[in-house]
C-alpha cells in the first residue's frame, strides 16, 4: 500500500497525490508542506490534509516513479520502454514477494535488452552494477524464476557491467588492470551467463576453414536449473562477445 495525501476543503476532497508533490498540487510553500504533513493547515482555511492509502497499481503518478526506481543509467541517457518494464517487474517483486523484498530493496540495474536466441526463443539480458553482482547472485535462482514468470516464454540472464580498457600505447607508463582486458572480461561474462552452474572444463576445436568453436562443460549438479537454457547461453554469449560457444555436461560413467 502507498500513503498519499489529499486536501479536504469544506468537506470536498481533492485527488490524492504523493507527499513530494504537496507543493505543486496545493500551490503552497515547501515549509508549509512540511509543517502540514506533521499537523494540518491553519484552521482559518477550513481545510485539512488527510492520508489516503491505495494499492501500488492504482496510485496516481506512481507508475512512472516505480518503473524508474530500479534502474540507473548513465547521465542524460533515458531508459527504453523495455528497460522500464524490467525495472517495473523488479519494483513489483520488491513490494509483493516476501522472500525477495529485503534483498531487492537496495538493488537496481544498469540496462536491459531482449535478444533473439534461436527460432522463436528470446532472452532477457539484464546488466547489473559490478559492485552489486554478489548481491544479485545471492538471490539469483529465485529472482530468475520469478522474472521468467513475468516475461513468459523468455529466459532471463544477468550480466555484471564490466569495462574493457584498450592496451596502453607503446612506450606509455600506464598499466592496464588484467581484469579490464578483453580476454578477462569475456571469461567473466561467460561465468555470469551460465550462473548458477560452474564451468568444469573447456575445449577449443578448430575447423578446416580456420574458424574455431569453443566447448564449455558445465557442472552436472546445476543441470536441473540450466539444461533448458543451453541454447540461450550460446545465443547470449555470441551476441555479447561474438564467439561461438557450445555448452555441454561431461559424460559420467554409469
Amino acid at each position: 500500500m502507498l500513503t498519499l495525501w489529499a486536501l479536504e476543503v469544506n468537506g470536498m476532497r481533492s485527488s490524492a497525490f504523493p507527499p513530494n508533490n504537496l507543493e505543486s498540487n496545493l500551490g503552497i510553500t515547501k515549509p508549509l508542506c512540511q509543517q502540514w504533513q506533521q499537523t494540518s493547515p491553519p484552521p482559518e482555511l477550513n481545510s485539512k490534509l488527510i492520508r489516503v492509502s491505495l494499492p501500488f497499481d492504482s496510485a496516481p503518478g506512481f507508475k512512472m516513479y516505480s518503473s524508474t526506481k530500479k534502474i540507473q543509467k548513465d547521465k542524460d541517457v533515458e531508459p527504453t520502454e523495455f528497460e522500464l518494464s524490467v525495472s517495473q517487474a523488479l519494483f513489483d517483486l520488491e513490494n509483493t514477494h516476501q522472500e525477495l523484498k529485503s534483498d531487492l530493496k537496495d538493488l537496481y540495474i544498469n540496462s536491459a535488452n531482449q535478444i533473439d536466441v534461436s527460432g522463436n526463443r528470446k532472452a532477457v539480458v539484464i546488466h547489473v552494477p559490478y559492485r552489486l553482482r554478489k548481491s544479485f547472485r545471492k538471490i539469483h535462482t529465485k529472482l530468475v524464476r520469478e522474472l521468467e514468470k513475468k516475461f513468459s516464454g523468455k529466459d532471463v540472464v544477468f550480466i555484471a557491467t564490466r569495462r574493457i580498457v584498450k592496451p596502453p600505447k607503446k612506450g606509455s607508463a600506464a598499466q592496464r588492470p588484467r581484469s579490464r582486458t578483453l580476454t578477462s572480461v569475456h571469461d567473466a561474462m561467460l561465468e555470469d551467463v551460465v550462473h548458477p552452474a560452474e564451468i568444469v572444463g573447456k575445449r577449443i576445436r578448430y575447423r578446416l576453414d580456420g574458424s574455431k568453436i569453443i566447448k564449455i562443460y558445465l557442472d552436472p549438479k546445476a543441470r536441473n536449473d540450466t539444461e533448458y537454457k543451453l541454447e540461450t547461453f550460446s545465443g547470449v554469449y555470441r551476441k555479447l562477445s561474438g564467439k561461438d560457444v557450445v555448452f555441454e555436461y561431461p559424460v559420467t560413467e554409469a
